[in-house]
């Protein structure tokens, strides 16, 4: 007789375990729209810091490919490249990018480059690199990411495209070479993509925009 006594407790366990699982998934359906609509606002928040286009035209609706290029990018994946559009053709493109060589661990930039393959703006997305030395990367603890605005393949020349404690043109970072170098050598790798495929993203965007803009 006392064997029975546990089974209304696992019972009522049970119905509790039931009853949290479909609470936490009312609450996932409930909230994966408002989580979406933050997730794209925060995407084109991202797009408008690296492009400097100083308007909006074009940059809420940029036109996504997907493009797989692991040598240069860093992902063996297929990654997003958004290329914003003015009268059909391609005025800018943005792009993730693996900076592999951080003091801690990869570096992952985001980089805005203009149709003529000038820099319009370089954020830093995720890193660990040392607090209060390697975090300065990002545009909310320094102005530094701000130096490659501007800057191409051919301004500085390739051989300047280094901190200056190795001979280049950019600013190193105190204490935090190494971060300094990766980032360099990041921004450098992502417009050594864009020279490579340029073509191809300005052919395919405008394809694929001429087919169904795509509003994302």
């Amino acid at each position: 007789m006392a064997a029975t006594k546990p089974v209304p407790t696992l019972l009522l366990v049970g119905v509790i375990a039931v009853g949290a699982a479909a609470l936490v998934t009312g609450s996932y359906e409930f909230s994966r729209d408002r989580i979406e609509a933050n997730r794209q606002a925060l995407l084109l928040q991202s797009l408008n810091d690296v492009l400097a286009t100083g308007d909006d035209t074009g940059v809420l609706n940029p036109t996504r490919i997907d493009l797989s290029d692991p040598q240069l990018l860093g992902y063996e994946d297929p990654i997003d490249v958004y290329i914003v559009l003015d009268a059909g053709r391609p005025r800018a493109a943005v792009f993730p990018v693996v900076a592999p060589d951080g003091y801690h661990a990869a570096i992952h930039l985001l980089i805005g480059v203009s149709a003529d393959g000038v820099v319009t703006g370089v954020r830093v997305v995720d890193h660990r690199e040392t607090p209060g030395l390697g975090d300065v990367i990002e545009a909310d603890k320094s102005d530094w990411i701000l130096q490659f605005d501007g800057k191409s393949l051919m301004s500085p020349d390739r051989a300047q495209w280094a901190v200056e404690d190795d001979g280049g043109s950019f600013d190193s970072i105190t204490s935090a070479t190494v971060t300094a170098r990766a980032v360099v050598g990041g921004v450098r790798t992502a417009l050594e993509f864009f020279e490579a495929r340029s073509a191809e993203l300005s052919a395919r965007a405008a394809a694929r925009a001429e087919e169904e803009p795509v509003n994302e």
